[in-house]
C-alpha cells in the first residue's frame, strides 16, 4: 500500500480495498522503521489513528471528502492548531499554535490525515537541509554514502520518496519545493505567487514565499493543488483567480505547444550529464508534438545575487519577532536588551544569522539605495524577460539543479558556493511564475535529476499538461523500495 500514488489511495480507499486506518498504521510504522532518514520532528501517531477511524466512518456513510483518509506529511512551517511547530528551529523548539494555517486547513476540511511535521532547514534557510536544530535529513537514494535530500523542505521530499507518507506539502521561496523534489526523484510543484494562501506559515521572505505539493507523479500534485489553491481573506496577496481541475489536464496533448529553452541557462561548469537530460527532455516534448524554441532571457544571470538581497532583507524584518518575549525560546539576561541579544544567539542557527545580517546590512542606511533598491529595479527586469518571453513561447524547459545530490561532508563549506544549488530555481521566485520539477531519469552514480516547467502567471494547467506528459515519456524508474 505504502508505495501506491496518491490517485491510487483514493481510489482504494473508495473501493475499500484497505481502509485509512490500515494505510495509516502502515507509514506509522514505515516513519519507525526508517527513522534513520529523520525525515519528521513530529509524529502524531494517536491524532493521525483517530483520524483516519473517522475517514472510514465517512467513507462507509458515503460521505468522504477529496482527500477522505489519505495520510499526508505537513512541513513544519505550516501553523497546525495543538500540534507543535517549530519551523526547524531552536527559537520555536516549545511552540503550539493556537490556530491553523489555512494551507492546512484546506487539506484537513478535503479529509486529510495528518501523520506529523517534517524537518526542515531552519526557517527555510538551506539547500541541504543540514540547517535544522533537529539533525540532517537523509535522502532515501542514499546507497554507499548518505546524500543529502535538498532543502528546505528535504523532510517532505525525503518522506515521500521513501513512501513515509502519500504526499506532503512544502513551501518555496527559491527553489525549497523543486530542488529537494530533483535530488529525491519526486515531483516538486511551486504554485504562482498568490495562488495558495500563506496565512498561517512562518514567513521566511515574505514576497517570495508560496506553498505547494511534494508528490509522487504529476496527478498527485495536480488533486492537492486544487485543495489548497484559492483566495483567502486572512492573506493581502492571496489572487482571487478562478481554480481550475488541474486534474483533468493530466494527459491532454501537448501538440502545438511552444516550449523555450532559455540559453542562460547554460552555465560554465555544468555536469554533461544534466546538459544531455535536458537535450532528452527536449526531444521527449517534441516527440510528443510540442515545438521547441530557441530563446533568451538576458537578466536571469542576474536573478540570484538580487535573490539574495531581497529574500534576507525580507527575512531579517520577518525574524526581527523572535525576541523571546510573547513566544518560543528565551535566555535569560540581566536587562532587557541582553534578553535580546542572548535569546537570538542561542536560538537561532548559523545560516539564518547570516542572512539576518546580510538583511540588515542591505537594508540599512547608506547601502539601501546601493543593494535593496538597485534589487527591486533588476528584479523588474527579469520580470520582463519572461513577459518577453512567454510573447514567443507557452512556457520553459531547464535543468533543475546544476548537480544531483551529493553527500554529507561534500557539501560545499563556503556559503556562497552552496547558494548555487538555487541558481536555476530562484528566477520563479523573482518573477512569481509557477515552475514544476519532474524526475528525469539517473546519473551515473545512480541519483535522480529533475528537469523543471516554468510557465506564465495562473498557468499551473500548462505545468500539469506538459509534465505529465514529460513523466510519461521520460519513464522514470519505480520509486525505490527502501530495503536494509
Amino acid at each position: 500500500m505504502y508505495n501506491l500514488s496518491l490517485y491510487d489511495v483514493r481510489e482504494g480507499l473508495s473501493n475499500k480495498k484497505f481502509s485509512s486506518v490500515e494505510l495509516t498504521e502502515c507509514f506509522l510504522d514505515r516513519i519507525e522503521q526508517f527513522n534513520d532518514l529523520n525525515a519528521f520532528i513530529t509524529v502524531c501517531a494517536d491524532r493521525a489513528l483517530g483520524s483516519a477511524k473517522k475517514s472510514d466512518q465517512r467513507i462507509a456513510e458515503g460521505k468522504a471528502m477529496e482527500l477522505e483518509g489519505i495520510p499526508l506529511a505537513i512541513k513544519d512551517l505550516f501553523l497546525t492548531k495543538g500540534i507543535k511547530t517549530t519551523a526547524g528551529s531552536k527559537m520555536l523548539y516549545n511552540f503550539i499554535p493556537p490556530y491553523e494555517s489555512t494551507v492546512t486547513k484546506k487539506l484537513l476540511d478535503a479529509g486529510a490525515v495528518f501523520l506529523g511535521k517534517t524537518n526542515m532547514d531552519e526557517f527555510a534557510m538551506g539547500s541541504a537541509n543540514i540547517t535544522s536544530y533537529y539533525g540532517n535529513v537523509v535522502n532515501p537514494w542514499s546507497k554507499d554514502k548518505k546524500l543529502v535530500p535538498g532543502g528546505s523542505s528535504g523532510g517532505s521530499a525525503s518522506a515521500v520518496a521513501g513512501h513515509l507518507c502519500v504526499a506532503a506539502t512544502g513551501s518555496d521561496t527559491g527553489g525549497s519545493i523543486r530542488q529537494p523534489a530533483s535530488f529525491c526523484g519526486i515531483v516538486g510543484l511551486k504554485p504562482t505567487y498568490g495562488r495558495c494562501s500563506r496565512y498561517g506559515m512562518v514567513a521566511f521572505a515574505s514576497s517570495l514565499d508560496q506553498a505547494g505539493p511534494l508528490t509522487k507523479t504529476v496527478r498527485d500534485a495536480a488533486i492537492l493543488l486544487k485543495i489548497i489553491s484559492g483566495y483567502d481573506e486572512n492573506d493581502s496577496t492571496s489572487s482571487r483567480e478562478s481554480v481550475p481541475d488541474f486534474e483533468s489536464f493530466v494527459g491532454k496533448s501537448v501538440k502545438g505547444i511552444r516550449v523555450g529553452i532559455p540559453k542562460e541557462y547554460h552555465m560554465a561548469g555544468m555536469s554533461e550529464e544534466i546538459i544531455e537530460f535536458w537535450k532528452k527532455g527536449a526531444e521527449l516534448l517534441k516527440e510528443a508534438g510540442a515545438e521547441i524554441v530557441d530563446i533568451s532571457l538576458p537578466y536571469s544571470k542576474y536573478a540570484l545575487p538580487t535573490y539574495y538581497i531581497i529574500a534576507p532583507a525580507e527575512a531579517s524584518s520577518n525574524l526581527s519577532r523572535y525576541d523571546g518575549i510573547k513566544y518560543g525560546f528565551r535566555a535569560n539576561g540581566v536587562s532587557l536588551n541582553e534578553v535580546y541579544e542572548n535569546t537570538r544567539a542561542e536560538g537561532f542557527g548559523d545560516e539564518v544569522k547570516r542572512r539576518i545580517l546580510v538583511g540588515t546590512y542591505v537594508l540599512s542606511a547608506g547601502y539601501y539605495d546601493a543593494y535593496y533598491m538597485r534589487a527591486l529595479k533588476i528584479q523588474k527586469l527579469i520580470r520582463q524577460d519572461f513577459s518577453h518571453a512567454f510573447e514567443k513561447v507557452d512556457l520553459l524547459l531547464t535543468p533543475t539543479t546544476p548537480n544531483s545530490a551529493f553527500a554529507f561532508g561534500e557539501e560545499p563549506k563556503d556559503p556562497v558556493t552552496m547558494y548555487l544549488n538555487d541558481v536555476f530555481t530562484v528566477t520563479a521566485n523573482i518573477a512569481g511564475l509557477p515552475g514544476i520539477s519532474v524526475p528525469i531519469g539517473l546519473d551515473k552514480q545512480e541519483r535522480p535529476l529533475g528537469l523543471q516547467l516554468i510557465a506564465p502567471h495562473f498557468k499551473e494547467d500548462l505545468l500539469i499538461q506538459v509534465g505529465s506528459a514529460l513523466e510519461k515519456s521520460a519513464n522514470f524508474p519505480t520509486l525505490m523500495e527502501i530495503a536494509q
